[in-house]
């Protein structure tokens, strides 16, 4: 069989990598990885390019199946398709190579290192603080790793002792591996990780930096952390 050979009816895996390959497609997609919807407008201002390209791509993008979109008014809004898009943008970005040209202004480098931190990973949380969360519930029996990740009767009482309700059984698993493209360590996601993250806005744990995806343990975030999990849960 040589290289051009194809099986019928199976996945075209080149048309899913030419989408990605456009650094402007890729920029668009890592932006919504905040889990939040965004306009054309805002993407186009976000990857420093015109509307109207904005739209020719965010058109492929919609038609592929990863990302949706909704009308409101005079606007259409865009958002990654769902959780499994965006665990896939994620591992695809911890694989990719560093960027040789690392940013050199303040406030870039700022950006970042907060990203790095503690940011959003479409609905949990990841960077420095999410592997740290993720790392501390295993030293305490809360996730079990041994035959695929799985969370422990002790990691749903704990849940409890938060207010935190197991999700109803879906297609999303309870607990998923994510790994982290900043730390090369594997977060938690799933609809466990995503509760644990919601949670945290909730009660005030985090808060976002701005209008971006990075987010900072508040004070508040920090004591409950360390009485919960230990130190070692937010050292980032």
């Amino acid at each position: 069989m040589n290289s051009h050979d194809t099986h019928p009816g199976g996945p075209d895996l080149a048309a899913l990598a030419a989408l990605l390959a456009d650094g402007t497609r890729a920029n668009f997609c890592l932006a919504l990885l905040d889990g939040r919807a965004w306009t054309a407008i805002e993407l186009a201002r976000h990857a420093g390019v015109a509307a109207s390209t904005a739209t020719g791509h965010l058109n492929r993008l919609v038609g592929s199946g990863l990302l949706t979109q909704e009308r409101q008014g005079r606007h259409r809004y865009v958002r990654l398709a769902d959780p499994d898009t965006a665990e896939l943008i994620e591992k695809l970005a911890s694989m990719a190579p560093r960027r040789a040209d690392p940013p050199r202004s303040l406030p870039a480098v700022n950006r970042s290192r907060a990203l790095a931190r503690a940011r959003t990973c479409y609905d949990h949380l990841a960077g420095a603080l999410g592997v740290a969360i993720t790392e501390a519930m295993t030293d305490r029996g809360m996730l079990d790793w041994e035959q695929g990740l799985a969370l422990t009767g002790d990691g749903t009482a704990w849940l409890a002792e938060l207010g935190i309700a197991l999700p109803p059984a879906t297609r999303r698993p309870p607990v998923r591996s994510c790994l982290d493209w900043t730390e090369r360590r594997p977060h938690l996601a799933g609809a466990v990780g995503a509760a644990l993250c919601r949670h945290a806005f909730d009660v005030g744990w985090i808060t976002r930096i701005g209008t971006s995806r990075a987010v900072v343990l508040t004070d508040a975030g920090k004591h409950a952390l360390t009485d919960r999990l230990g130190p070692a849960a937010v050292e980032t």
